[in-house]
């Protein structure tokens, strides 16, 4: 052979094709609708049909540059050509052979290209028939294993002598990428291109092989349970081959969600092995609903989300005496607390505990507390708590298992630093199911509750940072290491001045507007609310006297209705009887006396006390003993 022949050349008009590779011996319809190629097809038509058609690397560009085109394509012979209504041209090609440009020049609008012809067009090639045979025995393995080939048919294409031809007809019923498909083309030695095929048919059967195991698995699992059950197995099947994951899956979400949870170490590589047997789990499975609802708590947990605190003492100060009237000592210790607050940046939590009669204002100080420091607020009732598990919670394994009353009030409270209101930790009691006071202790210790492990979580909580306020009747109900673990503020009751200021400030105008009276329809005097305080009432707080003023109001208003808006009333200590009838308690006639024989004396419990008067009397005796 000369070297004439070897590097034998031609010049054609080129146009440029998306997201195919033609190959010789093979027929392939396309649309051409760009102005420069529908010039090059019809430039091809006025000659001998002939046209050098070369892949795009991007099929996206509409004008590519040289640069952007494959150097390597097939010149081609058009068979047929239609003009389409919209001005686009269907055309009908059919590979010949594989060139490579060696100069594209832009003649007339279009792209023509001096070519350079295979080096092997005129060489044959005998002697191969292993190679052959090779090649068949695999194309037909992959032709079975394919489920999107017609096997009769794409078999009898493929019964020819020449090796080139052999490979070049195989590579054009192969699904494979553009980028293989380009790298086969650009092989012009035929016997490379074969051994070079011949490797890449080894790794499609292989996929083959695997997809066709994920198919059979999921068939085995498809009898036993509905369609879409099956089609989320083969999901997970096929991933599980391929060893990646969706990204927009439900896990993928998860996974996201714990990363940015801001968790500690440990219960971050708890949520990532529990994600993880999640993963692996049926999802219609029992096992799975118990996975997530454990990751749904961990996710739901304030791990790092805090409240900012107030920390102007004098605002503090003028919301605390705004809500409550008097209590100067549980005050002033609450003003101390912001004080500190202002120099340590990170002072451990207080545990507080209001002691005293009902209705003093335990509860609605904690309130006020939260409000006076910006935080948020949480209540969690012990009365009648009898069962550890509400504190610390269950385990997970059994049904229906929660996370203990701790956990669950700080999800609510969704912050790190709430105000905690533990409220009559006196009534808890203890059964067979365990001592929550017990359980309390960590809880309310400073130097623990830092480490706090909830049994459902698993995993250590800080609540270090958490301001608990517990409240509580009576002392001694509450056990001793409890008690100690707990600063307690005394609220003994209020005085009877105390009690007038309070019924003016507070429970007056709260008890107006809730029953609908303005301001000039009804008065009191100062010796009408004593006479309610001294004859009405008789306890530590203001619970009873909000009672009373409740009932004067409601008659108020009654007559507000009846006589019109018009209607006016001043309660004084003379028509007190009206409205709330015959007082119910008196002085004793004794107490400013000093007499033999009489003591006074003084009852108390944890609603309140009474002065007693006690008399000693002489009775005559009937002389035995």
């Amino acid at each position: 052979m000369s070297t004439k022949e070897k590097y034998e050349q031609t010049k054609l008009p080129m146009v440029p094709i998306r997201d195919v590779v033609i190959f010789p011996f093979m027929m392939v319809p396309f649309v051409i609708g760009r102005e420069s190629s529908v010039q090059a097809l019809e430039s091809a038509l006025r000659g001998d049909k002939r046209i050098f058609l070369s892949t795009q690397h991007d099929a996206t560009v509409d004008n590519p540059r040289p640069n952007e085109i494959y150097q390597v394509g097939t010149i081609s012979n058009i068979v047929q050509s239609l003009k389409l209504p919209d001005g686009n041209t269907k055309v009908l090609v059919e590979g010949i052979e594989r060139a490579r440009i060696l100069q594209l020049n832009e003649e007339d609008g279009f792209w023509k290209a001096n070519l350079r012809l295979s080096p092997f067009r005129n060489q044959s090639f005998t002697g191969y028939d292993t190679l052959a045979a090779r090649l068949n025995q695999q194309f037909e393995q992959y032709v079975k294993l394919s489920q999107n080939l017609n096997a009769d048919q794409v078999l009898a294409a493929v019964k020819v002598d020449d090796i080139g031809r052999l490979a070049d007809t195989i590579c054009a019923h192969m699904v494979l990428s553009i980028e293989e498909k380009q790298e086969l083309i650009e092989i012009f030695n035929p016997v490379e291109r074969c051994k070079r095929l011949a490797d890449i048919l080894d790794i499609e059967i292989e996929k083959l092989h695997v997809d066709r195991s994920v198919q059979n698995r999921v068939k085995r699992q498809m009898e036993r349970a509905q369609k879409e059950y099956y089609l989320n197995e083969k999901i997970k099947a096929i991933q599980r081959e391929l060893g990646k994951k969706d990204e927009k899956s439900e896990i993928e979400e998860l996974r996201r969600k714990i990363e940015t949870a801001g968790m500690p170490k440990d219960a971050y590589e708890k949520a990532m092995q529990e994600m993880k047997r999640l993963e692996m789990m049926p999802p219609m499975s029992a096992e799975s609903t118990v996975s997530r609802n454990y990751l749904d708590w961990l996710l739901a947990v304030p791990w790092k989300k805090k409240s900012r605190e107030i920390r102007d003492i004098e605002a503090a100060e003028r919301i605390l005496n705004e809500d409550h009237y008097g209590l100067e000592k549980v005050k002033e210790r609450i003003l101390e607390f912001l004080a500190v607050r202002q120099l340590v940046k990170r002072p451990k939590g207080s545990i507080l505990c209001f002691v005293g009669p009902p209705g003093v204002g335990k509860t609605s100080l904690g309130m006020s507390i939260a409000r006076a420091t910006g935080r948020k607020f949480v209540r969690l009732a012990l009365g009648g708590v009898r069962d550890e598990a509400e504190i610390r919670g269950h385990r997970r394994t059994y049904i229906g298992a929660l996370p203990g009353q701790i956990i669950q009030m700080i999800k609510k409270a969704g912050t790190l630093n709430p105000i905690f209101l533990l409220d009559e930790v006196d009534k808890m009691s203890m059964d067979f199911r365990g001592d929550p006071s017990a359980a309390l202790l960590e809880v309310l210790d400073p130097e623990q509750n830092a480490t706090f492990q909830d049994h459902y979580l698993d995993v250590e909580f800080d609540l270090s940072q958490v301001m608990f306020i517990a409240t509580a009747n009576v002392l001694h109900t509450i056990p001793q290491p409890l008690q100690d673990r707990m600063e307690v503020l005394r609220l003994p009751g209020y005085t009877e001045y105390e009690k007038t200021e309070i019924a003016r400030r507070f429970l007056i105008p709260k008890q107006m507007e809730a029953n609908g009276l303005k301001a000039e329809q009804l008065s009191f005097t100062d010796e009408g609310v004593q006479s309610v305080i001294r004859s009405y009432t008789r306890e530590a707080g203001v619970r009873n006297l909000e009672r009373e003023i409740s009932s004067i109001c409601r008659k108020v208003t009654r007559a507000v209705v009846k006589d019109g808006p018009q209607h006016a009333v001043r309660v004084d200590e003379q028509n007190i009887v009206d409205y709330i009838g015959i007082p119910k308690y008196r002085s004793s006639r004794h107490e400013s006396q000093n007499e033999v024989g009489f003591v006074t004396g003084l009852a108390w419990t944890e609603v309140g006390g009474e002065i007693l008067a006690t008399e000693a009397t002489l009775m005559e005796g009937k002389g035995k003993s």
